[in-house]
């Protein structure tokens, strides 16, 4: 067997490499929210609550976070890839429990900082997020940004990273799940998934503020102005994916791109994706996300906020999305679209 071309050898092997004094990479923590591997040349992130639908919980950004940060610094890594188990890629957040759900502790690991950090009587405290969303009391809305955009910083770092980031999308990313899916460089989703942001109907805005920037602005508002959701299929068609196999043929073709890109330089990745970025980020990307973080807030606690939150407490979060979901809306399944029946 031919050896090959030297600029195909791995980064880390040769008498040539910086890394070639290098001990071997420490192994990932075992993380609450997700699971990590490298095979070869790609990491693989996989979201594991799937009995919740990978729903968003304190620990994911955090954790996300770590693991991108990880791959990032892998001398063997060219690439990330992330997927979700079970049936389907994130649900968003996890609020079942009640409409404030993320305030029943564990804000502390929103922090991201290395070394000891702080956390009661900042913002990071449950009970100061507890205080802060009383129906009751007074809201600071600086409060709850400091909270929120802790976990768009976690997001975001599959955005930031040096690497390529793929997501693999299957049955539905909805909600806080496109906060995540949004900030990857490449999305690959089965072409009857379901990706959309419901509740901007009433309860929340999304503070990734990137569909402007993913899908132009006329297209972005056609979705958040109603809630609407996608097909796979559609979101290839509007670009914003890549591409949208049939079901059965998703993870073929994720590996298919990922063997691919795998294949360059590493150097070459990081320059590629820094210059493509550069352009990403002078639209104003980072502006957006703060805007949107803030009114995300807003959006918790207007007049009609506030009847969701309740509604919820009374009725329970499920059946609460389900009549913000019904007509005029009556979203069907998580494989159908309502922009092609209703556009």
């Amino acid at each position: 067997m031919s050896e090959p071309a030297p600029w195909r050898r791995p980064t880390h092997e040769g008498a040539d490499s910086p890394y070639r004094d290098a001990g071997e990479v420490a192994p990932a923590p075992s993380y609450r929210t997700l699971t990590y591997e490298v095979d070869g040349r790609v990491a693989r992130l996989t979201f594991d609550r799937p009995e919740q639908g990978n729903s968003i919980t304190p620990d994911t950004p955090a954790e996300l976070a770590d693991a991108v940060e990880r791959a990032d610094l892998d001398p063997r890594v060219h690439v990330i890839v992330l997927s979700g188990r079970g049936k389907g890629f994130c649900g968003g957040y996890d609020l079942a429990a009640s409409a404030e759900g993320l305030m029943e502790g564990g804000l502390d690991r929103l922090d991201h900082r290395v070394g000891p950090v702080p956390r009661e009587g900042t913002v990071l405290d449950a009970s100061v997020q507890m205080h802060n969303h009383d129906p009751a009391g007074t809201w600071d809305p600086m409060v709850d940004y400091a909270m929120m955009s802790r976990f768009t910083r976690g997001f975001a770092s599959l955005l930031h990273a040096n690497k390529p980031t793929v997501a693999s999308i299957h049955g539905f990313c909805v909600a806080g799940g496109t906060d995540i899916a949004l900030h990857c460089d490449q999305i690959v989703i089965a072409a009857d998934a379901k990706i959309g942001y419901p509740p901007t109907r009433v309860w929340g805005v999304p503070s990734a503020g990137l569909w402007a920037h993913r899908l132009g602005d006329q297209r972005a508002k056609r979705l958040l102005l109603t809630g609407d959701t996608l097909t796979g299929r559609e979101a290839a068609e509007w670009g914003l994916a890549i591409e949208a196999p049939e079901p059965e043929r998703l993870a073929e073709r994720t590996e298919a791109l990922v063997r691919r890109i795998a294949a360059m330089p590493l150097n070459q990745l990081i320059m590629t994706k820094l210059a493509l970025n550069s352009a990403l980020l002078a639209q104003g990307v980072q502006n957006s996300q703060m805007i949107s973080t803030v009114f995300d807030g807003i959006s918790r606690h207007t007049r009609e906020g506030y009847a969701f939150q309740q509604r919820a407490a009374e009725a329970g979060f499920r059946q609460a999305v389900r009549e913000r979901d019904g007509a005029p809306y009556d979203d069907a399944g998580p494989a159908t679209s309502n922009v092609t029946d209703r556009g």
